[in-house]
């Protein structure tokens, strides 16, 4: 299913059947529940975290800690509910010199498909965290599962001008349960942002894609702003520390 923004599209692929996969199963917890029951997109973001570490500690990557996620897009077609029973499989949807597509499916035990989801992996140097070639056994662990689809790592969102839009300012404290052991905003933080707004705002529900870009790290002490946009079925939001955009959103129904 192909999504166009910004003169940037989006595919998220199907599986190839080919290469590496690695599942797991979990059970959806009280606390990644909503009051309604379906499982927050926060939750769902920190699952895709757990299988993609699990998957590759247990490929035995050369470097499985550095990496950073550049963006992530989230198909829900169905939200899983509480004490739902869910199988997570996870395998690469396309590589590039310096990046690599992580796409991970869940489905319900019977095989429906509830969430299909794609996180773009940059790989960094660790002593720069500049961007760095992909090493060759990361390589050889994923091209046969990529089957030869390349991608780049442009984003689609942070070149929206919301200067000279409709957009809303409000602060969002960085709380301390906020921040992960790498020391800034965890990933799945950014998706309670989206969250707050599929709360006020009825239209958006499943089937929905979200998409979470991230710009610039959110630091320990630093006050960010959102700037929102609502229209109808379709949320536009940034998250601004001063005049810098350090991270862009998109929520909307799935066509």
């Amino acid at each position: 299913m192909s999504f166009r923004v910004t003169g940037e599209s989006f595919e998220m692929v199907p599986p190839t059947g080919a290469g590496r996969e690695f599942s797991a199963q979990r059970r959806v917890r009280l606390g990644d529940a909503t009051p309604n029951g379906r499982l927050r997109l926060d939750a769902i973001a920190r699952y895709l975290q757990d299988v993609s570490n699990d998957d590759t500690r247990d490929a035995k990557w050369s470097d499985p800690h550095w990496w950073v996620v550049r963006r992530t897009v989230i198909d829900v077609h169905r939200f899983p509910r509480y004490l739902e029973e869910i199988n997570l499989t996870t395998w690469c949807g396309g590589i590039g010199s310096h990046w690599a597509e992580r796409r991970t499916r869940i489905t319900s035990l019977d095989g429906e498909v509830l969430v299909d989801a794609a996180a773009l992996w940059v790989h960094v140097d660790q002593q720069s965290l500049q961007p760095s070639r992909i090493p060759d056994d990361v390589v050889s662990i994923l091209e046969e599962s990529a089957q030869g689809r390349t991608l780049g790592a442009r984003l689609l969102l942070r070149q929206k001008d919301f200067a000279h839009t409709d957009a809303t300012q409000s602060p969002w404290p960085l709380r301390y349960s906020d921040l992960d052991a790498v020391g800034h905003m965890n990933n799945a933080a950014y998706w309670e942002i989206v969250e707050e707004h599929l709360a006020q705002h009825h239209a958006l529900r499943a089937p929905l894609r979200g998409i979470v870009e991230h710009v610039v790290q959110v630091e320990p002490g630093q006050q960010p702003v959102r700037h929102t946009v609502v229209r109808n079925d379709e949320l536009d939001l940034q998250l601004h520390v001063g005049e810098t955009v350090h991270a862009a959103m998109w929520c909307g129904i799935l066509h």
